[in-house]
């Protein structure tokens, strides 16, 4: 077939350091703890790297025709030239709480089929408050929450504290910091301001899950969808002055491919039931917000050792490098698919819910 692969590529770092101050580089060795948010800079968190588009495309490469189109104000056009048979998407957008579905929402546009998950459904995943007002709706279990823009909003606060605070409308753990977990209202009205001057959007703030953490990737649509093996967190290889999370600072300052956090099991050492309960809740959720093809969904244990849905991440992150803690292909190897395999059955899978093949 002749693919297409939309994408946006992160700046180099030296690129990043022009456009910040000195000062607000942070070291791998600073004090973690104490860091507060504006010194990192998380802004193209969610994009990829150089090798990360290169490895898709010599994976989508081995059997297709690959044209490669960034995902900014020239992307329309490309693809109404190309007009290829089919466009694996990975780009994550530029701007707004829309930025995922502007590819596919251009691509509707234009009639040509692309994997994974429509606009609506990217959108809503994107929104956190959404996407868990319709799990609450359905009944899916996730954390006790509220949102907030100003400290005007937490007059009626009922939250039980510890709670969590974080950008209503980010990923790959931007605005998620070690002082996002919040013990009391001093903090949290801190926290609050600091994330509306820096992010200029709601906060969501949830109740503290405080068991287990795990990460689970689907593969697949409706009667073969594909429940890939559990990924756990084993947050006990954190630095002793970060909470147990995959904050920001765990994520890109600590979990390095020089000196990578021993972090994830997969699969997942967990009972049989556990395990049961993790593949019943994540399958509702995915057919309930409607994803295609492919997605990663993280959950974490309530009081009561019951599974609840952290977050829906329908553009999962897939590092190509074994080295890297990257979710999606660990557990892609785990279920016995290597990089290219896993890249090709995503296109396989969309092809075939387009009617292509």
């Amino acid at each position: 077939m002749n693919v297409a692969l939309t994408y946006n590529v992160r700046p180099e770092e030296e690129s990043i350091k022009k456009i910040l101050p000195s000062n607000e580089i942070v070291s791998s060795k600073s004090n973690l703890s104490q860091t507060p948010q504006p010194k990192f800079n998380d802004a193209y968190a969610e994009w990829d790297t150089f090798e990360t588009i290169d490895a898709v495309r010599n994976a989508l490469s081995l059997y297709n025709n690959v044209n490669l189109v960034e995902a900014d104000e020239n992307a329309f056009e490309k693809l109404r030239t190309l007009k290829p048979d089919i466009v694996f998407n990975v780009a994550e957008g530029q701007n707004g709480i829309s930025r995922e579905a502007q590819i596919p929402a251009m691509l509707d546009m234009l009639k040509i089929p692309y994997t994974g998950s429509d606009p609506l459904t990217l959108t809503t995943c994107l929104d956190k408050a959404r996407t868990k007002e319709i799990l609450t709706y359905h009944r899916i279990k996730n954390a006790k929450f509220i949102t907030a823009f100003a400290k005007e909003d937490l007059k009626d606060f009922k939250l039980r504290f510890p709670v969590f605070i974080k950008p209503i409308g980010e990923g790959s753990s931007k605005g998620i910091f070690n002082n996002s977990f919040i013990q009391n209202m001093k903090e949290l009205e801190e926290a609050l301001e600091t994330n509306t001057n820096i992010y200029n959007q709601p906060s969501l703030i949830e109740e503290y899950l405080p068991g287990k953490e795990f990460t689970v990737a689907m593969l697949g649509n409706d009667g073969d969808l594909n429940v890939l093996p559990i990924v756990e967190m084993n947050f006990d290889t954190l630095p002793g002055d970060l909470i147990p999370i995959y904050s920001y600072e765990a994520k890109w300052i600590v979990d390095k491919k020089e000196n990578p956090l021993d972090i994830f099991k997969c699969p997942a050492e967990i009972p049989k039931e556990l395990e049961q309960k993790i593949k019943l809740v994540v399958t509702k959720a995915y057919k309930v917000l409607n994803c295609k093809d492919w997605s990663r969904i993280d959950v974490r244990l309530d009081s009561d050792g019951e599974p609840n849905i952290i977050e829906i991440n329908p553009l999962p992150g897939i590092l190509p490098d074994p080295k890297d803690n990257s979710c999606y292909p660990k557990a892609a190897r785990a279920f016995g698919l290597n990089y290219n395999d896993m890249i090709n059955s995503v296109l396989f899978i969309s092809a075939k819910r387009h009617k292509l093949i």
